[in-house]
């Protein structure tokens, strides 16, 4: 039987290119939920963050992904989506919506921009109307979803599973 030994803080994976990986989050109402987003940005190799609404990120929560991770803020999410388009990336909504496509069987864009939904509303109907793609992950059981970063961090960690070089 093998033996296993703990290693701390064991040095992340060199990733061959930057990730052409954008997350966008509705205004979110809690800071932890966006702190624990930008912590696990920096954890999956996520270059920026673009966060709408009254958008603070709380350094202890966030550690190293508050240093690592550009944090853009905007006042509405709509005209960034419309340009993001514009400059090449795919939108993908991580949304429980008509025609969505199951998590498990989704292959994300190479270039994408994953668009989070705030906490209790979801996407705006002019945010879902941006969006190339829509992803829901499937629940067992209750409540109908997961909490938003929980969501947020199982759906970068697919793309990353998909795209493990960058």
């Amino acid at each position: 039987m093998p033996k296993f030994e703990h290693v701390r803080h064991k040095p992340p994976t060199e990733l061959k290119q930057e990730r052409p990986f954008i997350i966008a989050c509705s205004p979110l109402r809690s800071h932890v939920n966006l702190s624990t987003i930008m912590r696990m940005a920096g954890c999956s190799g996520v270059s920026q963050v673009i966060a709408t609404g009254n958008a603070k990120v709380n350094s202890k929560i966030a550690r190293d992904g508050a240093d690592q991770v550009k944090l853009v803020t905007k006042n509405s999410l709509p005209p960034v989506l419309k340009k993001l388009k514009q400059d090449g990336y795919t939108l993908v909504g991580l949304e429980q919506t008509t025609n969505s496509n199951n998590l498990h069987d989704f292959k994300f864009p190479h270039k994408c921009v994953l668009v989070v939904g705030a906490e209790r509303e979801g996407l705006s109907q002019d945010c879902l109307d941006c969006l190339d793609y829509t992803v829901e992950i499937p629940v067992w059981g209750l409540p109908y979803s997961y909490n938003v970063a929980s969501a947020t961090s199982l759906a970068v960690y697919e793309y990353c599973r998909q795209y493990p070089e960058g």
